[in-house]
């Protein structure tokens, strides 16, 4: 399964990168958001990997990310594991005019397996609009700060 989602956020490509880059500002915008612990390798390093976790409605959900592209302020790429399904998310960063910045995210689930295998037969747009919904919350965190 594959898709895109983007948004535009009124505030200058620097900030955005600024704020989107930094693990510790993921409470403020990813809902059940619960810890970001490096496994292996440095902060921006290609193959470096690290452990998410986040509660959905009371459950722990651990995912490993593992960084494939970092070209910032353009481009930061990851391939994400959990036991029921993993996926790409490349997220591209573009500057536009007055000082506005347009995030595009493209998701390709690679592994799906089990009830979530149903879901995105069922209901591919849950996958989508989850995503879209934490981009919103982004774009809305980065104009206020």
């Amino acid at each position: 399964m594959k898709f895109s989602c983007h948004v535009e956020i009124d505030s200058p490509l620097e900030k955005v990168i600024s704020l989107f880059d930094n693990p510790s500002n993921l409470k403020h915008w990813q809902d059940g958001f619960v810890s970001f612990e490096r496994i292996d390798g440095k902060r921006g390093e290609v193959g470096s990997t690290a452990k998410i976790i986040y509660l959905n409605k009371g459950k722990r959900m651990e995912l490993i990310e593992t960084l494939m592209v970092y070209n910032l302020p353009k481009e930061i790429t990851g391939f994400y594991h959990h036991y029921m399904m993993d996926n790409e998310m490349q997220n591209l960063f573009d500057s536009i005019e007055n000082d506005r910045t347009r995030w595009t995210a493209n998701i390709h689930y690679t592994r799906i397996k089990g009830i979530m295998k149903i879901f995105a037969w069922i209901a591919p747009s849950m996958f989508r609009s989850q995503v879209q919904k934490w981009m919103n919350q982004f774009k809305s965190f980065v104009e206020k700060s």
